[in-house]
């Protein structure tokens, strides 16, 4: 969906907006109730002081009694400190829970892509979906973000319209005295009907030109998340380490500059922006100040005539000009708010779209069987595969076993479907055509997360976490730590662990913690390696796990492979064929298709085929 579509009706886009409130209801019912609570209080509490301030103005223009002017200021004062104490309570308790709002809408997004299935989340359209989302909610919070605050308003201005209205009615059935002469027209009801609509004419027209401002920027939302987009891009290059060192060995800050100084980009000077506050949007905008203006001055004419003429007291002008311009501003503010609802509705259609993505992978019933004896056997069957979207298979007819507790390693060219096989494997995907089985059984049939259980992965663009060395080998907060040692111990990383300043307890990174160490990629490997012994799960899968090493330390992980791997299946993914001699039994995958098996003598010896092309090519460096 494009942000820039226009066609929502209102009953939909009241739909959306329903729709989003309660979705933030059924994840923070707290908050939605400190919020109701205190606009409920802030919308009916000024009347209250209306009204006694009138009294209190209308008894010291009349009979000026000492003891009513001293009772009515009593109650006044007690009033507002009562009204100021109730206020400040609300007011915490809504602060306590709309802290960090922005952050709990993106926990709410966060929960969707933790859910749904990997295909969805691994589709370009999804992320772009989801930045859009994100790029909205951070500029002028587009989406989730503004159903709160129009609610907020919908709600204060829709109580402050009951009060008002309660308060004003006697200003139209208040008779002006027949000594009045002429104004007595004034009691005309034709005369108060025209005076009345053309109050309503005014109230309705202002907040419609202020609207009409704002779908100026609906129109360009497009504009304004791609902007931000290259803005936070190029705004925040220069303070990424990794890509400092290019950054001025090719001045790439000419680059930056072109983004983030031009006048003529959207936020710039000359830009669209710029344009439309200069042109249409500040027109609007400026008009309908000055019609909320001429309501004003229309209410203020009305109420001093119909005081003068003595159709009330000088105590009541106070009440009724307060009323009345309430009244209109409350008003102005449901159709303005109703407005902004509408053009929002927009975003979240957008956002709709990325929550109810669906999740089509089945999730299996039947209970991973936990065997001790790690008996675990997989079969690929006739397995084929393709990617949403693409009509070339990255797999085709795919039949291999795994023994259990062999050693098998998986080379191939790159994009020959190794990768691919991994993902299928783990059930990241499901086969287009053919099956996995588990023991002899469908593997969708087990439960998608214990099944998910059986596997520790090394990707080969594995990813470390700004927490501490125990939890980033944990995956958790609370850990063994003779557990985690020994795991770091079997990947090589235990002797740099020594000159660790706080031991397990040392943050990687200075993200979060300043005293936190910046680690090299070979480090990151070993602790990734270790996170995936930590694990101990039946299946270990090393994708190029020695990538990042140097010549020594991947020797020293040769030398450790059956130590690492002990009694597991363990599959091994290496452009370095090298390592392919510590294994059982190797696959070649070529476009897509296991073109030989066997072990490394048997392949070797094979002189047409392509393991020993592939091997050839590498070992006449090392002759």
């Amino acid at each position: 969906m494009k942000t820039n579509e226009k066609n929502i009706s209102l009953k939909e886009a009241l739909q959306l907006n329903h729709r989003a409130y309660k979705l933030f209801y059924r994840y923070y019912p707290k908050l939605i109730l400190s919020q109701i609570s205190l606009t409920i209080w802030k919308a009916l509490t000024p009347y209250i002081i209306i009204y006694l301030s009138a009294l209190v103005i209308e008894e010291l223009a009349g009979d000026r009694s000492p003891d009513r002017i001293r009772f009515l200021v009593t109650i006044t004062l007690l009033s507002g400190a009562g009204i100021s104490l109730i206020s400040a309570f609300l007011k915490k308790w809504k602060r306590t829970w709309s802290t960090g709002l922005g952050m709990k809408i993106k926990r709410i997004l966060c929960e969707k892509l933790f859910d749904m299935d990997y295909c969805d989340l691994d589709d370009s359209k999804t992320m772009e979906l989801y930045s859009s989302i994100i790029q909205n909610l951070n500029g002028p919070g587009w989406g989730l973000y503004n159903v709160l605050l129009n609610y907020e308003a919908l709600c204060s201005e829709g109580f402050s319209i009951i009060c008002g209205l309660s308060m004003t009615i006697s200003l139209f059935t208040s008779q002006i005295p027949k000594t009045a002469e002429k104004l007595v027209i004034l009691n005309n009801p034709v005369c108060v009907t025209a005076i009345i609509s053309v109050m309503v004419l005014i109230t309705w027209f202002s907040p419609v030109l202020a609207g009409k401002a704002g779908k100026y920027w609906v129109r360009s939302a497009d504009l304004h998340t791609f902007s931000n987009r290259l803005f936070a891009y190029y705004g925040r290059l220069g303070y990424d380490s990794k890509k400092a060192a290019d950054m001025r060995i090719y001045q790439q800050e000419k680059i930056c500059e072109k983004h983030n100084l031009s006048k003529e980009n959207p936020f710039g000077s000359k830009g669209l922006f710029a344009r439309y506050g200069k042109g249409p949007v500040g027109f609007y905008m400026a008009a309908s100040s000055a019609v909320s203006v001429i309501f004003t001055g229309i209410a203020y004419v009305f109420v001093c005539l119909k005081a003068w003429t003595g159709a009330f007291g000088i105590g009541a002008v106070t009440k009724y000009i307060s009323s009345i311009t309430k009244v209109y501003s409350s008003v102005s503010g449901c159709i303005s708010t109703i407005e902004d609802m509408q053009n929002n509705a927009v975003f979240l259609k957008q956002t709709f779209e990325f929550l109810d993505i669906p999740n089509n992978m089945y999730q299996g019933s039947l209970t991973t069987e936990k065997r001790s004896d790690r008996k675990y056997e997989i079969e690929f069957r006739n397995v084929s595969f393709r990617y949403p979207g693409c009509e070339q298979y990255a797999l085709r007819n795919i039949n291999l076993k795994f023994k259990i507790g062999q050693k098998l390693a998986v080379v191939g060219m790159n994009g020959s479907g190794k990768t691919t096989f991994i993902k299928l494997l783990c059930r990241l995907y499901d086969p287009t055509e053919g099956k996995i089985l588990l023991n002899g059984i469908d593997i969708r049939k087990y439960n998608y997360k214990e099944y998910m259980m059986i596997f520790s992965v090394v990707f080969q663009d594995f990813k470390l976490f700004s927490l501490t060395l125990g939890e980033n080998v944990a995956a958790k907060i609370n850990y063994d730590e003779e557990e985690v040692k020994s795991a770091l111990k079997k990947s090589g990383f235990y002797n740099r662990l020594s000159t660790m300043p706080e031991g397990l307890n040392t943050y990687l990174y200075k993200d979060f913690n300043k005293k936190g160490i910046i680690i090299s990629g070979g480090e990151a490997q070993k602790i990734a390696i270790a996170r995936a012994i930590y694990k101990n799960a039946p299946f270990i899968i090393l994708d190029e796990p020695t990538a990042a090493l140097d010549p020594i330390a991947e020797a020293e992980i040769y030398g450790k492979f059956n130590e690492i791997t002990g009694d597991k299946t363990a599959i091994y993914i290496s452009h370095r064929l090298s390592s392919c001699k510590f294994c059982d039994k190797i696959v070649v995958f070529h476009e897509g298709s296991v073109i030989q098996t066997g072990t490394h003598q048997e392949l070797a010896a094979d002189k047409s085929g392509k393991y020993f092309q592939l091997w050839t090519a590498q070992a006449q460096y090392y002759r």
